[in-house]
């Protein structure tokens, strides 16, 4: 499906909170509907090389891919294992979370596949659900339940860890270290900036009304190997749940939400959103300017263009 024409896309639009949000979003710009036909969107992916973008249709177990220069999208990798979030990291290697298989992948340059991660503690993961790459290597990642809760995206199976932590792979032995163990559900993740901080997101409400809908700020340690303190909530979400998220070069964090993309200033106040008419999934920042967002909500991969950067 080709991208919807230049206006405005039935049920799209912005809704500006804080006055600092209008310089986000160029005057005439509008929200592209670029590709639709998945059942859940999840995980998208640049690559800036050859101006591609990869992202999980995880029930369906494919992973798809969009040619930006030419628009056209095709099949990247089927079955997948309900692969899930994925990212590039500075080498330019896929690194993805698979749901059916429970462990976190690499895809080399050759296509052949590398494991980095399946177990803690002799003890196979649950399900890893989002993933980040630190600039010293290591890999960070988030290991909720929902690839064994059913065979939707998964498999059903018993947890054998019985609870739901992030963990971090060294880059140098390949250990599987435990940073965080204090989540319900926890889900997206993203370094700030400079790598100082670390965004957890933890949706524990999916499975409890009264459970955890936020995002929490922790500082990182001095080595880049852990974490410090409690990591106190930096934004709560007033639409459905928060789920994968990603930073601009001014510290801006755009995260995903039930009503669209919302965008949070580095104070954690809500300065406004770009409405989707689909629940949104995650997304991330591509395109030759890195200004380009990439949107994936429910069945559909939307983008538009900012005033803002991707780190």
């Amino acid at each position: 499906m080709a991208a919807e024409p230049f206006g405005t896309l039935p049920g799209t639009g912005f809704e500006r909170i804080d006055p600092r949000f209008s310089s986000c979003i160029p005057g005439p710009e509008r929200v592209e509907r670029l590709w639709t036909g998945a059942r859940w969107c999840e995980g998208p992916a640049w690559f800036a090389a050859h101006r591609t973008l990869v992202w999980s249709d995880i029930p369906n177990d494919r992973m798809l891919r969009l040619d930006e220069r030419n628009g056209t999208v095709g099949v990247f990798r089927e079955p997948a294992h309900n692969t899930n979030g994925n990212t590039v990291d500075r080498q330019g290697r896929l690194v993805s979370c698979e749901h059916l298989t429970r462990r976190v992948t690499r895809t080399e340059h050759d296509g052949t596949v590398t494991v980095l991660a399946s177990h803690w503690q002799g003890l196979r993961l649950n399900s890893p659900n989002d993933v980040v790459v630190h600039s010293d290597g290591g890999v960070w990642f988030t290991d909720p339940s929902y690839g064994i809760l059913s065979d939707y995206e998964g498999l059903r199976a018993d947890s054998e860890i019985g609870a739901c932590h992030v963990y971090r792979i060294d880059p140098a032995s390949g250990a599987v270290e435990r940073v965080a163990d204090d989540f319900v559900k926890p889900n997206g993740l993203a370094f700030s900036v400079d790598e100082s901080q670390l965004y957890i997101a933890d949706t524990g409400a999916s499975h409890a009304p009264d459970g955890p809908r936020h995002i929490r700020r922790f500082e990182v340690a001095a080595d880049g190997r852990g974490l410090q303190g409690e990591g106190p909530v930096f934004a709560e979400c007033t639409n459905g749940l928060f789920d994968g998220f990603r930073l601009d070069t001014q510290g801006r964090l755009w995260t995903s939400a039930r009503d669209g993309v919302h965008a949070y200033d580095p104070d954690g106040t809500l300065l406004g959103k770009i409405l989707i008419p689909e629940r949104v999934a995650n997304v991330c920042f591509g395109g030759p300017k890195r200004n380009r967002l990439f949107i994936c909500a429910t069945s559909s991969l939307y983008a538009i263009t900012l005033n803002a950067q991707g780190v």
